[in-house]
């Protein structure tokens, strides 16, 4: 069994608790939207999951957990698709991206 540095399993175990808290924001906007989610592409989830994800790596956890995902309307989810895709396309930097998923967020809150 090869060595794993501890900062290793530190990366690890942060990418494990993102993809777990983005999976579980994803199913409570899925759950809301109802029969609206089918509208959406796989790519178009992709990149909701790249803005959440963006968002989940700079927001204060007990910030993140007091987020209400699901009271996200489908604008607001088209909101943080089109963050997705300007952050993913590089046209903003990921520190603009971070700052406008979470305005639209927190007005959750």
């Amino acid at each position: 069994m090869p060595d794993v540095s501890r900062t290793e399993i530190g990366r690890r175990l942060f990418s494990l608790q993102k993809e777990k808290s983005i999976e579980q924001a994803l199913e409570k906007i899925r759950k809301n939207l109802g029969e609206e989610w089918r509208d959406f592409s796989q790519e178009e989830i992709d990149l909701l999951k790249h803005a959440l994800g963006d968002a989940w790596v700079f927001i204060e956890r007990d910030v993140w957990e007091k987020i209400a995902f699901s009271r996200l309307s489908r604008r607001d989810v088209l909101d943080l698709i089109a963050i997705g895709r300007e952050s993913r396309a590089k046209e903003i930097d990921q520190r603009v991206a971070v700052e406008k998923a979470s305005r639209v967020l927190r007005a959750t809150m």
